[in-house]
Protein backbone atom coordinates (compact mmCIF):
# COMPACT_ATOMS: atom_id res chain seq x y z
CA UNK A 1 0.00 0.00 0.00
CA UNK A 2 2.97 2.79 0.92
CA UNK A 3 4.94 1.53 -2.31
CA UNK A 4 1.27 2.10 -4.24
CA UNK A 5 1.36 5.61 -2.72
CA UNK A 6 4.74 6.20 -3.11
CA UNK A 7 4.38 5.80 -7.05
CA UNK A 8 1.15 7.87 -6.95
CA UNK A 9 3.05 10.68 -5.41
CA UNK A 10 5.78 10.76 -7.71
CA UNK A 11 3.93 9.63 -10.74
CA UNK A 12 1.69 12.81 -9.71
CA UNK A 13 4.68 15.05 -8.84
CA UNK A 14 6.40 14.27 -12.20
CA UNK A 15 3.31 15.60 -14.34
CA UNK A 16 2.86 18.48 -12.38
CA UNK A 17 6.93 19.51 -12.94
CA UNK A 18 6.15 18.63 -16.70
CA UNK A 19 3.57 20.99 -16.72
CA UNK A 20 4.96 24.21 -15.02
CA UNK A 21 8.40 23.59 -16.72
CA UNK A 22 6.06 23.64 -20.08
CA UNK A 23 4.47 26.67 -19.46
CA UNK A 24 7.24 28.25 -17.64
CA UNK A 25 8.95 28.25 -21.44
CA UNK A 26 6.16 29.16 -22.96
CA UNK A 27 5.94 32.42 -21.38
CA UNK A 28 9.87 33.13 -21.27
CA UNK A 29 11.45 35.72 -24.02
CA UNK A 30 8.19 37.49 -24.68
CA UNK A 31 6.42 41.01 -23.73
CA UNK A 32 3.39 42.39 -23.26
CA UNK A 33 3.32 43.67 -27.10
CA UNK A 34 1.02 46.32 -28.75
CA UNK A 35 0.01 47.51 -32.34
CA UNK A 36 -2.35 46.00 -34.60
CA UNK A 37 -0.49 43.96 -37.03
CA UNK A 38 0.45 40.18 -36.08
CA UNK A 39 2.56 37.09 -37.45
CA UNK A 40 1.98 34.15 -36.49
CA UNK A 41 5.05 31.64 -36.97
CA UNK A 42 4.40 27.92 -37.59
CA UNK A 43 7.73 26.12 -36.65
CA UNK A 44 7.94 22.73 -38.99
CA UNK A 45 8.64 19.12 -37.58
CA UNK A 46 10.83 16.06 -39.61
CA UNK A 47 7.68 15.00 -42.24
CA UNK A 48 8.72 12.40 -45.01
CA UNK A 49 4.91 11.50 -45.40
CA UNK A 50 2.83 13.16 -48.05
CA UNK A 51 0.61 14.80 -45.48
CA UNK A 52 0.98 16.65 -42.23
CA UNK A 53 2.39 14.25 -39.49
CA UNK A 54 0.63 14.72 -36.06
CA UNK A 55 3.48 16.72 -34.46
CA UNK A 56 3.02 19.10 -37.62
CA UNK A 57 -0.92 18.96 -36.98
CA UNK A 58 -0.61 19.67 -33.30
CA UNK A 59 1.48 22.56 -34.43
CA UNK A 60 -0.93 23.71 -36.94
CA UNK A 61 -3.80 23.96 -34.58
CA UNK A 62 -1.66 26.00 -31.68
CA UNK A 63 -0.82 28.13 -34.59
CA UNK A 64 -3.88 28.99 -35.55
CA UNK A 65 -5.67 29.18 -32.27
CA UNK A 66 -2.66 31.51 -31.50
CA UNK A 67 -4.40 33.92 -33.57
CA UNK A 68 -8.17 33.29 -32.26
CA UNK A 69 -6.54 34.10 -28.12
CA UNK A 70 -6.40 38.02 -29.45
CA UNK A 71 -9.06 38.45 -31.48
CA UNK A 72 -6.76 39.93 -34.47
CA UNK A 73 -8.23 39.79 -37.68
CA UNK A 74 -6.20 39.60 -40.57
CA UNK A 75 -2.79 38.05 -38.84
CA UNK A 76 -0.72 36.36 -41.37
CA UNK A 77 0.61 32.81 -40.66
CA UNK A 78 3.70 32.09 -41.50
CA UNK A 79 4.51 27.94 -42.07
CA UNK A 80 8.15 27.35 -41.78
CA UNK A 81 9.72 24.73 -42.94
CA UNK A 82 11.79 22.36 -45.68
CA UNK A 83 12.18 19.06 -47.20
CA UNK A 84 15.25 18.08 -45.40
CA UNK A 85 14.81 13.97 -46.21
CA UNK A 86 12.77 15.24 -49.78
CA UNK A 87 9.33 15.01 -50.69
CA UNK A 88 6.86 17.80 -49.80
CA UNK A 89 8.29 21.37 -47.74
CA UNK A 90 7.23 20.91 -44.37
CA UNK A 91 5.55 24.63 -44.78
CA UNK A 92 3.23 23.07 -47.37
CA UNK A 93 1.78 20.49 -46.27
CA UNK A 94 1.39 22.51 -42.98
CA UNK A 95 -0.71 25.41 -44.86
CA UNK A 96 -2.50 22.38 -46.76
CA UNK A 97 -4.21 20.81 -43.49
CA UNK A 98 -5.00 24.70 -42.07
CA UNK A 99 -6.81 25.12 -45.23
CA UNK A 100 -8.10 21.69 -46.00
CA UNK A 101 -8.88 20.76 -42.96
CA UNK A 102 -9.07 23.79 -39.85
CA UNK A 103 -10.69 25.80 -43.02
CA UNK A 104 -8.16 28.28 -41.94
CA UNK A 105 -8.67 31.06 -44.55
CA UNK A 106 -6.38 33.75 -44.03
CA UNK A 107 -3.56 35.17 -44.92
CA UNK A 108 -0.93 32.33 -45.27
CA UNK A 109 3.06 32.94 -46.23
CA UNK A 110 5.20 29.73 -46.56
CA UNK A 111 9.15 29.96 -46.04
CA UNK A 112 9.91 25.83 -47.76
CA UNK A 113 13.95 26.06 -47.65
CA UNK A 114 14.84 25.45 -43.55
CA UNK A 115 15.92 22.72 -42.30
CA UNK A 116 16.90 23.66 -38.85
CA UNK A 117 15.18 26.26 -36.28
CA UNK A 118 18.33 28.57 -36.61
CA UNK A 119 17.17 28.43 -40.35
CA UNK A 120 13.81 28.79 -39.84
CA UNK A 121 13.85 32.01 -38.20
CA UNK A 122 16.79 33.48 -40.88
CA UNK A 123 14.47 32.68 -42.99
CA UNK A 124 11.34 34.19 -42.00
CA UNK A 125 12.84 37.85 -40.48
CA UNK A 126 12.12 39.02 -43.99
CA UNK A 127 8.18 38.39 -43.49
CA UNK A 128 8.09 40.04 -40.06
CA UNK A 129 9.64 43.28 -40.87
CA UNK A 130 6.41 45.12 -41.06
CA UNK A 131 4.11 43.26 -38.09
CA UNK A 132 3.95 44.64 -34.49
CA UNK A 133 3.68 41.70 -32.89
CA UNK A 134 5.26 38.47 -33.67
CA UNK A 135 4.04 34.54 -32.06
CA UNK A 136 6.35 31.48 -32.24
CA UNK A 137 4.26 28.47 -32.20
CA UNK A 138 5.93 24.86 -31.81
CA UNK A 139 6.26 23.16 -28.92
CA UNK A 140 6.90 25.65 -25.83
CA UNK A 141 11.09 24.67 -24.97
CA UNK A 142 11.16 24.62 -28.94
CA UNK A 143 9.29 27.74 -29.00
CA UNK A 144 11.71 28.73 -26.75
CA UNK A 145 14.84 27.48 -28.70
CA UNK A 146 13.54 29.53 -31.73
CA UNK A 147 12.64 33.06 -29.82
CA UNK A 148 16.22 33.05 -28.52
CA UNK A 149 17.28 32.76 -31.71
CA UNK A 150 15.70 35.29 -32.86
CA UNK A 151 16.51 37.97 -30.04
CA UNK A 152 20.88 36.77 -31.25
CA UNK A 153 19.82 37.19 -34.74
CA UNK A 154 17.48 40.41 -34.59
CA UNK A 155 17.24 41.41 -31.36
CA UNK A 156 14.72 44.64 -32.42
CA UNK A 157 12.36 42.11 -33.67
CA UNK A 158 12.57 40.13 -30.55
CA UNK A 159 11.47 42.92 -28.98
CA UNK A 160 8.12 42.44 -30.97
CA UNK A 161 7.48 38.65 -29.30
CA UNK A 162 4.79 37.80 -27.28
CA UNK A 163 3.28 34.52 -26.29
CA UNK A 164 1.70 32.05 -28.82
CA UNK A 165 -1.07 29.89 -27.49
CA UNK A 166 0.81 26.61 -27.54
CA UNK A 167 0.36 25.89 -23.74
CA UNK A 168 -2.70 24.28 -22.04
CA UNK A 169 -2.89 22.63 -19.07
CA UNK A 170 -3.62 19.36 -19.61
CA UNK A 171 -2.63 18.75 -23.08
CA UNK A 172 -0.25 15.94 -23.55
CA UNK A 173 0.49 15.81 -19.59
CA UNK A 174 1.20 12.20 -19.91
CA UNK A 175 3.87 12.93 -22.19
CA UNK A 176 4.96 16.68 -20.86
CA UNK A 177 7.77 15.27 -18.81
CA UNK A 178 9.32 13.48 -21.43
CA UNK A 179 8.88 17.07 -23.45
CA UNK A 180 10.27 18.77 -20.56
CA UNK A 181 13.40 16.01 -20.34
CA UNK A 182 13.95 16.93 -23.91
CA UNK A 183 13.34 20.16 -23.63
CA UNK A 184 16.30 21.21 -20.40
CA UNK A 185 19.14 18.79 -23.19
CA UNK A 186 17.98 21.04 -26.19
CA UNK A 187 18.19 24.19 -24.10
CA UNK A 188 21.17 23.18 -22.46
CA UNK A 189 22.89 23.13 -25.73
CA UNK A 190 21.56 26.53 -26.69
CA UNK A 191 23.41 28.16 -23.44
CA UNK A 192 26.55 26.65 -24.25
CA UNK A 193 26.42 28.56 -27.75
CA UNK A 194 25.94 31.29 -26.21
CA UNK A 195 29.06 30.76 -23.92
CA UNK A 196 30.81 30.11 -27.30
CA UNK A 197 29.39 33.53 -28.58
CA UNK A 198 30.29 35.66 -25.84
CA UNK A 199 33.92 34.45 -25.04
Amino acid sequence: MRRRTALAIAGAVTLAWGEWLNWRWSRALVGDGGGDSEAVVVLGYQNPQATANFINRWRVRAGIRSIAADGARGTRVIFSGGAPSGGAAEARLMADYARSVLAFDGPVLLEDKSATTWENITNVIPLLEDVDRIKIASQPAHALKARAYLRRQRPDLAERLVHADDYRPGEWTLVKPLLALYGLWTLRGLKADERKVSQ
